[in-house]
């Protein structure tokens, strides 16, 4: 059974694979509900994470600038569903995190509009507000086509009040087929 040190130095057995979020969830719902990812002897992780050692544990909320990295891998991947949503036939292709926010490239026959970029930013909405569970399959962060966002790392629970982005941009190459969409947060 593994033995978790808590932050206080408090420390407590679990059962093989417990994870993050059923700690969180036997502290207190209100810590689940807030909690976005958890630190395992200092390694950033997702909730749904087994533990099956000994570690120390600390659960990272929205604020929390280790949370900034996971919050914009999600909405890389938000921007790529709503995308996909509102022109299925556009092809996704890459979209990591970057210094001051995130991007993702995407091939279709035009570039985007602003008008395109505003019901982007109205179906990532939708999207959020729906806060169904992200999901990780055979290690990559997917979007089965059935309405649930892709997950990276941390569990729905941080999409429950969500902000939107701060700042936008967008990177458009006329004439070569690929667009990009930025945002900086």
């Amino acid at each position: 059974m593994p033995l978790v040190t808590f932050p206080d130095g408090a420390q407590k057995s679990y059962e093989h694979g417990v994870t993050g979020a059923d700690i969180a969830g036997q502290i207190s719902k209100s810590l689940l509900k807030r909690t976005v990812a958890m630190a395992l002897d200092g390694v950033v992780v997702d909730l749904a994470d087994k533990i099956e050692n000994d570690a120390r544990i600390e659960f990272l909320d929205r604020n929390d600038p280790r949370s900034l990295e996971l919050i914009r891998h999600d909405c890389a991947h938000v921007l790529a569903e709503a995308v996909q949503n509102l022109w299925p036939q556009t092809q996704v292709t890459i979209g990591p995190v970057i210094e001051n926010g995130f991007y993702y490239d995407f091939h279709r026959e035009e570039p985007f509009s602003t008008d395109d970029i505003a019901a982007i930013e109205a179906e990532m909405r939708k999207i959020i507000a729906r806060d169904m569970p992200f999901t990780r399959t055979s290690g990559a962060a997917t979007a089965p086509r059935t309405g649930s966002r892709p997950r990276a790392r941390r569990s729905r629970s941080s999409w429950s009040t969500p902000s939107p982005p701060t700042r936008r941009s967008r990177c458009m190459r006329k004439g070569s087929g690929w667009t990009s969409a930025a945002v900086r947060t």
